[in-house]
């Protein structure tokens, strides 16, 4: 079974080897050390470290009626991408990070050097940080679009593109990579919208459920505030902050710092090494990837 997965992301890598690389090519003539910053500014808004917490900020928002929309909207399109794409496509697919399979060409070993080296533990199709991206995105732009707020809908997928276009930037995904996880991200965005337009329905229609409508923390006397503009500056302050979470340490990944993977049999793997989780410990000393770890543990999540 194994041997038959594996087919899958060479064949992929095959078939869109010539798409790939010309795309490489031309984000790696544009590099520049001001594009590297940008790059990572964006990649930070598809990083687990921001988009856990999203999770949370979308049970808060549920909690106020004013903003239970967003949060039903927003936490199932982060339910539905990432059992997508990380339960279902990427075990899949089993495709190689390309700075593991590309390193016979120093075009693109360059590129990825200039870049900042970054690396990542696990497989590279489709792209987790392009999926949350979308799926975040494409929910917000629903639902703000929705309430009439036309003109601000937009930021969302803007901030999306641009996440995408820094994952194949710092060349940690191949194109197809990114395409497909925006594929998988602007659906299950599109489902979360519909999610929550059909929990809003059983709230106001259904009798075993109209209990939730009473649920406001907008009506605690300590919380009354939140109802104007109040409520909205801290939700921007509280986006903000755990943005920066996620990107500050950005700032000094990859590169001589990076601890990667042990791996050297059909080549030198470049991941990430899992350091400090009791769930991948040492392997004769040698620290791996989740990919590398599995395979020589024997171990399967």
């Amino acid at each position: 079974m194994d041997i038959v997965l594996l087919t899958l992301g060479n064949t992929i890598d095959k078939t869109f080897f010539g798409f790939d690389f010309a795309i490489f090519e031309f984000f790696g003539k544009i590099q520049c050390g001001f594009l590297n910053i940008v790059a990572k500014i964006f990649t930070a808004f598809g990083d687990e470290a921001f988009v856990i917490p999203m999770i949370i900020v979308g049970v808060v928002l549920m909690l106020f009626k004013k903003t239970r929309k967003y949060g039903f909207a927003l936490f199932f399109a982060i339910i539905v991408g990432t059992l997508v794409t990380n339960v279902v496509v990427k075990p899949m697919a089993l495709r190689i990070r390309p700075y593991n399979t590309l390193q016979a060409y120093t075009d693109y070993m360059g590129w990825y050097n200039f870049a900042g080296a970054l690396s990542e533990s696990d497989y590279s199709f489709p792209s987790g940080h392009t999926t949350a991206a979308f799926e975040m995105a494409t929910a917000m732009f629903l639902v703000f679009r929705s309430n009439g707020k036309k003109k601000i809908c937009w930021i969302f997928p803007v901030i999306a593109v641009f996440t995408m276009c820094s994952r194949v930037y710092l060349m940690v995904h191949y194109p197809t990579d990114v395409l497909c996880g925006m594929i998988v991200g602007i659906l299950a965005g599109v489902i979360g919208y519909f999610l929550m337009k059909l929990c809003m329905k059983l709230i106001a229609d259904v009798k075993p459920f109209k209990w939730i409508d009473k649920i406001d923390l907008g009506k605690v006397k300590f919380l009354s505030w939140t109802a104007g503009k109040g409520g909205a500056i801290v939700i921007a302050v509280v986006v903000v902050a755990m943005f920066c979470v996620s990107f500050i340490p950005a700032l000094s990944e990859g590169g001589d710092s990076a601890v990667r993977c042990a791996y050297n049999a059909e080549y030198n793997c470049y991941n990430e090494a899992k350091l400090d989780d009791e769930k991948y410990p040492a392997i004769n000393g040698e620290r791996y990837c989740k990919i590398h770890w599995k395979q020589l543990s024997g171990v399967q999540e």
